[in-house]
């Protein structure tokens, strides 16, 4: 019983640790480790904001989107992100020639990282260059507008995450979107 009780307490530790961390003026602070996190899916080309470089149709531009493990694991317990919940969003260069390869994409240089934080609501953040902390962009910025218009779960966008859609289906929570 006694190992049964610390293995809770370093599980409670653990989620506890990956959820949302802020400056003392309430930027958000970019989680350090969030590479380590679940990775949900990459996209290629389907960066839509103004960090879209200007050689997207011949290099077009991956994104590699991340969660914190704790909304996951919860996210598969029900369906819906919980609060707190945190998402990475990753947008790099691709690249089609360098070493070996001689065809085809793959990611190079960082071009921007932005999250969306379920924080009683929804906020978007964007780390400018090298930041290690974010103010809320404003609520006029297009990615409100278009996560609430086209996300299938909860303000976000699961139809492009190919292992949460069925859980989102089989737990009444997906919604089509175009």
């Amino acid at each position: 019983m006694r190992y049964l009780l610390l293995s809770l307490a370093a599980f409670t530790c653990l989620a506890a640790d990956d959820g949302p961390k802020f400056t003392d003026d309430g930027r958000l602070l970019k989680p350090e480790n969030y590479r380590e996190w679940v990775w949900l899916s990459s996209g290629l080309g389907m960066s839509y904001g103004p960090a879209t470089p200007s050689d997207a149709a011949s290099n077009p531009p991956f994104d590699n989107v991340f969660v914190s493990p704790s909304a996951y694991r919860e996210f598969l317990r029900t369906g819906t992100w919980p609060d707190q919940t945190i998402f990475v969003l990753e947008v790099r260069r691709s690249q089609s020639k360098g070493s070996i390869n001689q065809g085809g994409h793959f990611q190079g240089e960082m071009i921007a990282i932005e999250a969306e934080l379920k924080n009683k609501k929804w906020m978007f953040y964007g780390f400018e260059g090298s930041a290690t902390s974010a103010k809320p962009l404003p609520t006029t910025a297009a990615c409100y507008s278009c996560h609430a218009q086209h996300g299938a779960v909860d303000n976000t966008f699961v139809q492009f995450y190919p292992t949460l859609i069925e859980v989102a289906r089989q737990k009444g929570t997906f919604r089509e979107r175009s």
